[in-house]
């Protein structure tokens, strides 16, 4: 019976983990055509169009990479060497640094562009594609640099009979680094979490209170029946710090399991994708929050509907 209930628990945990997968890299794939389409068209971008296009990018890739890692986790790849390995294990570590570091970029943006012109912050308004690009470039080096200690040891595991080894997946393994390496690492990947996440919600707790002013004054020059709709920049503001919540969220409870299950030491194929499940959520989510609170989505493709239909009725 109990062997039973695992297989039905392996089942359950695969469909899910592919569903998520799916779901997120169709939904990543279709956010970043929609601001690929909309830059090239030469509409008007809003200032996080940028960072919010390569925050898709990052989640399609991480999706992916993940989605590789899942297929050795229920079915061994025995044709998996050094090479291969330290590259998918690689990738997946700078990609998820990278959407950490760019949800915060995002949320710092949208305060900048929520920010009065009386504020310190209004400077910043004038070239917002400059300071992304420099937010980018730090990213990137910062991401690609912390993640190479992953590059010596992860190793492809020919013999899993080594009890020194620290199973990734069932190909996969780290090999034991020293006490003193492992602390400077943990410290730098703590440093860099809590940091970020520290940033995030100053950014937030300050739209939070734009937010609450801009309320006070239109209750106080309009009654309740009369008062205007949100802008646009208040209805993105509302987006980005339910985007913050979930990640926070999911990303603080990815922690705890992962702080306290040891699971990476032992290849239980449930229990190790419930986690990356957990731990990829937002990269699904996030694109769908994304999209269902876009209107300018049924622009672009009504406008393109509409001049396909010209030139249709052109041609005949």
């Amino acid at each position: 019976m109990s062997e039973n209930n695992r297989l039905f628990n392996f089942t359950a945990i695969r469909n899910a983990f592919f569903s998520e997968v799916s779901i997120g890299i169709t939904a990543n794939a279709f956010l970043l055509l929609f601001h690929v389409l909309w830059f090239f068209l030469k509409h008007r971008p809003r200032p996080t169009d940028l960072t919010v296009g390569h925050l898709a990018l990052i989640h399609l890739v991480m999706l992916i990479t993940v989605g590789v890692i899942a297929t050795d986790i229920f079915e061994s790849q025995e044709l998996w060497d050094d090479i291969t390995c330290k590259a998918v294990i690689y990738s997946h570590q700078v990609t998820r640094g990278l959407s950490l570091g760019t949800t915060c970029l995002l949320s710092v943006l949208q305060a900048i562009t929520l920010s009065p012109r009386s504020s310190c912050l209004a400077k910043f308004k004038h070239s917002p594609s400059y300071y992304n690009m420099c937010g980018f470039l730090f990213l990137w080096v910062f991401n690609l640099s912390i993640s190479a200690r992953l590059l010596i040891p992860t190793v492809a595991t020919k013999n899993r009979t080594s009890h020194s080894l620290m199973s990734v997946t069932k190909s996969c393994s780290l090999l034991p680094l020293s006490q003193v390496f492992r602390h400077i690492y943990s410290t730098l990947g703590i440093f860099r979490d809590v940091s970020l996440t520290g940033l995030m919600a100053v950014s937030s707790g300050y739209m939070v209170t734009l937010l609450c002013r801009h309320k006070r004054r239109s209750q106080h020059l309009h009654s309740t029946n009369l008062s205007p709709g949100a802008s646009p920049e208040h209805r993105a503001t509302r987006t980005i710090l339910l985007l913050m919540s979930i990640f926070v969220l999911l990303y603080w409870l990815d922690c705890v399991v992962f702080s306290f299950s040891g699971m990476w030491w032992k290849i239980d194929p449930v229990h190790l994708c419930f986690q990356i499940l957990l731990g990829n959520g937002y990269a699904t989510i996030g694109p769908l929050v994304l999209i269902s609170t876009e209107n300018r989505m049924i622009q672009l493709f009504k406008s393109m509907w509409e001049n396909k239909s010209k030139c249709l009725l052109v041609q005949e």
